[in-house]
């Protein structure tokens, strides 16, 4: 029982690693695009970054779906480590 939740706590930690850099990247861009768009700025390069395009490599077309399978697994697995019968 104790070695499952421990591979449980693995699995999450590992997707959660993998999931959070670009996580963040798509959360930093898409913030300081909004203050700075209303300034006047217009800084689409933020919008390609949000959107997965880093300019050499373009994950444009399943970025998106990395992201969000990546936060339903992260939320998934959290919420199976809080449950006290597993």
């Amino acid at each position: 029982m104790k070695n499952l939740k421990s591979n449980k706590r693995k699995i999450h930690r590992k997707v959660a690693a993998i999931s959070s850099i670009p996580l963040l990247i798509t959360l930093i861009s898409g913030t300081i695009y909004s203050f700075l768009q209303p300034l006047g700025v217009d800084a689409f390069w933020l919008i390609k970054w949000h959107t997965g395009n880093f300019g050499i490599i373009n994950l444009q077309p399943f970025y998106s779906i990395f992201l969000g399978i990546a936060s339903i697994i992260s939320v998934i697995s959290g919420i199976r480590l809080l449950q006290k019968n597993s």
